[in-house]
């Protein structure tokens, strides 16, 4: 493995280890999604990560490998998805949920990375896992269009809630920002 695939692994790292720690202490769920998928998402992202460790060395196989300077701006790009992902999730606080769900005494966030995009936890997870592919290869793409799918899915689900705990604020939040990428959409 090159310099590069470590920085990787170990962005993600201290990404999924962040995560852990900050889920600690959230606030209660009074409605989420349907459990059964939400169990079928974590099943299959750990089938996913299986693959990538599986995968490791054999990584050439799976097709491209680009040029060093598209790796390093894959690195680059994956290290600051992963700080906007966090600086995201740091915002949220104790509203934060791995499945989009109503919690109790739930806030409108609207500060940080909110400012400029309503989904930026998404926003940095799928710049991170792209970044991830010009590094790693066609394993990470398979990871990313699962996971765009993922967020492109869960997206309206978690905008309807906001919708029903902050029908009069979140109207106009959404008119001044974009879902995901700022200025396009």
């Amino acid at each position: 493995m090159t310099i590069l695939n470590w920085l990787i692994v170990i962005f993600w790292f201290v990404f999924v280890l962040y995560w852990a720690i900050s889920s600690i202490g959230v606030k209660k769920n009074i409605r989420t999604g349907e459990w059964r998928r939400d169990a079928g998402i974590r099943i299959l992202l750990v089938v996913v990560v299986i693959i990538l460790f599986q995968a490791g060395s054999y990584w050439r196989y799976f097709g491209y490998h680009f040029s060093g300077i598209v790796q390093l701006a894959g690195t680059i790009l994956c290290g600051a998805g992963i700080v906007f992902a966090i600086w995201a999730r740091w915002h949220l606080g104790k509203n934060w949920s791995g499945t989009p769900s109503m919690k109790e005494g739930h806030e409108l966030i609207t500060s940080g990375p909110y400012r400029f995009v309503r989904h930026p936890i998404y926003t940095g997870m799928i710049a991170a896992i792209l970044g991830s592919a010009l590094v790693g290869g066609a394993v990470w793409l398979f990871v990313f269009i699962v996971m765009a799918a993922n967020f492109l899915y869960r997206i309206p689900v978690e905008e309807r809630y906001m919708m029903k705990l902050f029908p009069d604020q979140y109207p106009e939040y959404k008119k001044r920002t974009k879902a995901l990428v700022p200025g396009v959409w």
